[in-house]
């Protein structure tokens, strides 16, 4: 059900982060049903919209945990029209002679109310030290808890991710191995590309006292990229970012995935912002390594005083580099008597050899059959200070 970034295909957003006064009093009343109920080690957070397809698997992974403290099992079903309710309650039974809890509501409204408020109630009514992320799409491996909870303990403050199966195999297999091979410094360098988190919503694992500091999740609805909000929102707090690496997770892709309602152009914008945040204000200049269309794309996104910070271009298409300069024709700057600024913008376009770092690099990684690492390995630079990767 997750809405992860790396997947979008159409829909809107908003970038806010908030709880209405309505939904507060919700938590708040959720939250006095906990206190009637011991603190569990882990509470394992399933929202579900029409998963009885998936369920079978998915519980009874659940039940075949290797993680020997206590669990729950807290479920949030948003408004299915199918038989997911059916199928959750005919587990309750299988769940408890494992000494795993269940506590299931929701809502029968006409449309669900979506994926950000569906895992906030489930949180609300959960009562674990720790919050393990499932969709109900997906199936856990056998010492995904343990292994998890584990982590947990060493990196309190840390989203915790995991390696991943990806099924049907061979789908996303570029994004596939992106999770699974990121180094632990790419997970915090790389966040700003289309990939999205370096650690994926699905495989998502933290204390309660972590997301309460972050959270909640955005309840925009259909087209919200809830989980990268929330992963910002997370390093911007402070949080760091861990992988367990190995495979504990069987990741589903399908056409039906929440994923696929959030339109790139959101996931852009997002990315954009943060990278200005957390980067470019830090930088004095800087190049664009590609003047081509995504690098061009870039320029025109930022804000006017990031732009006077792009000295220059980079590439390796001939091509590119002949025209010698990119003009920006949308400027808005005007020629006056009394101005020397030009009135359109001319960026020149260099060779990667002669361009200086720091660099923003808006080429895809894994997709020009490894030139592209060769060059920037050849440059000598490191990732994090020298350069990072946008695309």
């Amino acid at each position: 059900m997750s809405t992860d970034s790396s997947e979008r295909a159409d829909g809107g957003g908003q970038d806010i982060d908030h709880v209405n006064p309505a939904k507060r009093l919700c938590m708040d009343q959720c939250a006095g049903m906990r206190e009637g109920r011991a603190l569990v080690d882990v509470s394992i957070i399933m929202p579900v919209h029409n998963a009885s397809c998936w369920l079978t698997e998915c519980l009874q992974a659940i039940v075949q945990q290797d993680f020997t403290g206590s669990m729950e099992l807290s479920v949030y079903d948003d408004a299915s029209t199918d038989d997911s309710r059916r199928v959750l309650e005919a587990w309750r039974e299988k769940l408890e002679e494992r000494s795993i809890s269940m506590v299931i509501s929701g809502h029968t409204s006409a449309q669900p109310r979506g994926v950000g408020y569906a895992k906030n109630m489930a949180i609300s009514q959960s009562c674990g030290r720790y919050l393990c992320f499932q969709d109900a799409d997906d199936v856990m491996l056998p010492q995904r808890v343990l292994l998890q909870y584990e982590s947990s303990l060493l990196h309190p403050d840390c989203l915790i991710g995991c390696r991943v199966r990806r099924d049907p195999e061979g789908s996303t297999e570029r994004y596939t191995r992106w999770i699974n091979s990121t180094t632990q410094d790419q997970l915090v360098t790389q966040v700003f590309t289309s990939h999205g988190p370096t650690v994926v919503m699905p495989t998502w694992f933290c204390s309660r006292d972590w997301f309460q500091r972050v959270g909640p999740f955005d309840e925009g609805g259909k087209g919200v990229p809830e989980d990268l909000i929330f992963f910002y929102q997370s390093l911007r707090q402070g949080g760091g970012v861990a992988r367990v690496d190995q495979c504990l997770l069987v990741y589903r892709y399908h056409e039906k995935a929440a994923t696929h309602s959030v339109l790139e152009e959101t996931i852009w914008k997002l990315r954009v912002d943060f990278l200005q945040e957390r980067v470019l204000s830090q930088w004095e200049s800087f190049t664009i390594w590609n003047a081509g269309k995504q690098g061009r794309k870039l320029y025109r996104c930022l804000s006017p005083a990031n732009q006077k910070k792009v000295k220059t271009f980079c590439d390796v298409a001939e091509n590119k580099i002949q025209k010698g300069f990119y003009t920006y024709e949308d400027s808005k700057v005007r020629t006056t008597v009394l101005s020397s600024e030009r009135p359109k913008p001319k960026i020149p376009v260099l060779h990667y050899k002669k361009a200086s770092p720091p660099f923003i690099i808006c080429v895809k990684l894994d997709m020009t059959e490894g030139v592209l690492e060769e060059n920037l390995n050849s440059l000598q630079l490191r990732e994090g200070l020298d350069y990072y990767h946008f695309n």
